[in-house]
């Protein structure tokens, strides 16, 4: 959604308000963001973690009938995940974390947790509305309020996973690699330089901490190896195979990462080179998923 000069855009209040949600109710937003933790990773590779977290808050900090959820963006941004209705409240001292829940330092001071049911209706919405939350980001929870509306700056097409980061920044789970290859309009600028290079690359086992170095060269670059990946879980990797059909937790516990990018007129043998280079320092054969 691009703005034109002096033209008015639409706010989140009366987004939500087309969707049936009565926006005179006692509703909260909150923007979720934590120094040194990705929230929008960990929201988009285990949503039930994600939610624990959300539920976990002070003592009257919901004091509220509804929330409507957001993850911090860069610029002040934050992005829509959901509107969540809350049904009531207990101690953190009657409540047990979910299964393998990875983030206890995050609640240990905790208080109160809030029994959140996510509303339907908004399914289309999330992940793609972009909303401006204004200078006070230390205010990361709001009342939703009509006379002090928070203007919509984006709206990202269907099967927009995010902006491109970097090379070096760089880092997909495997759900969002399957999105990005899937929809190579929504995601034009990954499609584009993913493409423009050749390279090596990384992935990572979540569930064990076990690598894989693989290289990456020919016509569509580290973009045609990874679509191998998208497609059927493993690119072919005798390792990798074993794990996929070894367990349902697999290729979703994968996280792709670039290593190093070589100019797109690499030869097979300098990117082997490389890769072998990279196998040897993480070492990936002994201790990893790679067996050559």
């Amino acid at each position: 959604m691009r703005r034109v000069e002096g033209e008015r855009t639409m706010n989140i209040t009366e987004l939500l308000a087309t969707r049936g949600l009565n926006v005179n109710d006692r509703i909260k937003m909150l923007r979720h963001q934590v120094s040194g933790y990705d929230l929008y990773d960990i929201y988009k590779q285990n949503l039930s973690h994600f939610e624990f977290l959300q539920c976990t808050q002070g003592k009257t900090r919901l004091n509220c009938n509804y929330v409507v959820s957001f993850i911090g963006a860069p610029h002040g941004h934050a992005v829509f995940v959901g509107v969540y209705e809350i049904k009531g409240a207990k101690p953190m001292s009657e409540v047990k974390p979910p299964r393998n829940f990875p983030y206890m330092e995050l609640i240990d001071r905790t208080e109160t947790w809030y029994d959140m049911i996510r509303c339907k209706g908004y399914e289309d919405l999330i992940d793609r509305v972009v909303i401006d939350w204004g200078q006070s980001e230390r205010s990361w929870h709001q009342w939703l309020k009509s006379d002090k509306p928070k203007e919509i700056v984006e709206i990202r097409p269907a099967g927009f996973v995010k902006h491109f980061p970097g090379f070096l920044e760089l880092s997909l789970n495997y759900a969002d690699l399957k999105t990005m290859i899937r929809n190579p309009v929504a995601n034009r600028e990954w499609h584009i330089l993913l493409k423009s290079v050749a390279g090596f690359y990384l992935i990572l086992d979540r569930k064990t901490g076990k690598q894989y170095v693989g290289s990456a060269y020919g016509a569509d670059g580290i973009l045609g190896r990874w679509r191998a990946y998208a497609e059927t879980g493993h690119g072919g990797n005798k390792q990798l195979i074993k794990k996929v059909n070894s367990s349902d937790d697999y290729p979703g516990s994968f996280t792709f990462s670039v290593l190093h990018t070589l100019p797109k007129s690499s030869t097979k043998d300098e990117a082997l080179e490389w890769e072998r280079l990279f196998k040897n320092k993480l070492g990936t054969r002994a201790f990893g998923l790679n067996t050559n």
